[in-house]
Formats: structure tokens, C-alpha cells, sequence
């Protein structure tokens, strides 16, 4: 998929742990997308939800299903990817419209904070999300999925 110039391609977690864990089967597409947003002339956007989650996956032992980083070198990962993504703030108007996607769906559990991704989009008129969980933003309209190999080729 060709981005266009100035266009904004909303970072899914997913992706930040692929480009962390050299072990994983797309790093160096991941990797690859955190570099060539410059050079081809799209943004690459966040919100603090991200940081978060990557936070807490990127310190989580191993053996729980984390990458088992140390708090300093999972921070240092994060400024990186503050100097490379745009943040959007989750404001009031996020938080009306994740209420507003979560009773229409009648959602539960986790899928709360794929519906609050869902609503800062929307919210800052983002529509393009680079994940590799496209299964988890399929119901939330207004959302169109990026494949991470379409956007390296």
C-alpha cells in the first residue's frame, strides 16, 4: 500500500514490540516502517495508551510473554519512538467517543482498549492503523487496516 504525502499512519503496539524483539518474524519490516516514514512522507502517530502498553509488555518477564527489558532500556526505546511518532492526546472527546463505541458494540474485557485506539483515531481523523492484530479493529468503522508487508515493499 502506497501512503500518501503528508498522510498519518496511526502505530498499533504490536508493531513497536515487533521492531524491539529482533526475534520476531517481521522486525525488520517493523524496523523498517519506523524509518521510511521520513523518507516517503507520512507520519507515524501514537497516543500515550501505546507507550503504556509497550511499557508494560516490553518489562514484563519472558517467561510471561514479555520481552523482559530492563525499565531504563524499554524508556530509552520509548524516547526513540517519540522523536519518530506524533502523540495524540486521549482527550474528553476520546473518552466520550470510547463510551460511545463500547455500548454500541457491547464490548468487554480487553477489547476496551482496542475500541479506546479506535476512538483517538477517530477523534484526531485518523483512519489508517498499521497492526498485526487486524482481527481486533475490524468492527470499529472509520478504521482501515494497513498490512505491515504492503507497507515495506
Amino acid at each position: 500500500m502506497a501512503m500518501k504525502v503528508g498522510e498519518i499512519l496511526f502505530v498499533d503496539t504490536n508493531i513497536l514490540l515487533t521492531a524491539t524483539d529482533r526475534s520476531r518474524e517481521r522486525h525488520q519490516a517493523a524496523q523498517r516502517i519506523l524509518g521510511a516514514s521520513a523518507r516517503n512522507c507520512f507520519h507515524l502517530a501514537m497516543s500515550g495508551q501505546i507507550i503504556r502498553e509497550y511499557l508494560v509488555v516490553a518489562t514484563r518477564p519472558l517467561e510471561v510473554n514479555g520481552l523482559g527489558l530492563s525499565a531504563g532500556d524499554a524508556l530509552r526505546n520509548v524516547e526513540e519512538f517519540q522523536r519518530r511518532l506524533v502523540i495524540y492526546d486521549e482527550t474528553e472527546a476520546v473518552s466520550r467517543r470510547l463510551c460511545t463505541l463500547v455500548r454500541d458494540a457491547a464490548l468487554r474485557g480487553k477489547r476496551i482498549h482496542d475500541a479506546n485506539v479506535a476512538a483517538t483515531m477517530l477523534i484526531h481523523g485518523i483512519s489508517k492503523l498499521v497492526t498485526e492484530n487486524p482481527g481486533d479493529f475490524a468492527n470499529f468503522a472509520g478504521i482501515e487496516i494497513v498490512n505491515i508487508d504492503d507497507l515495506v515493499e
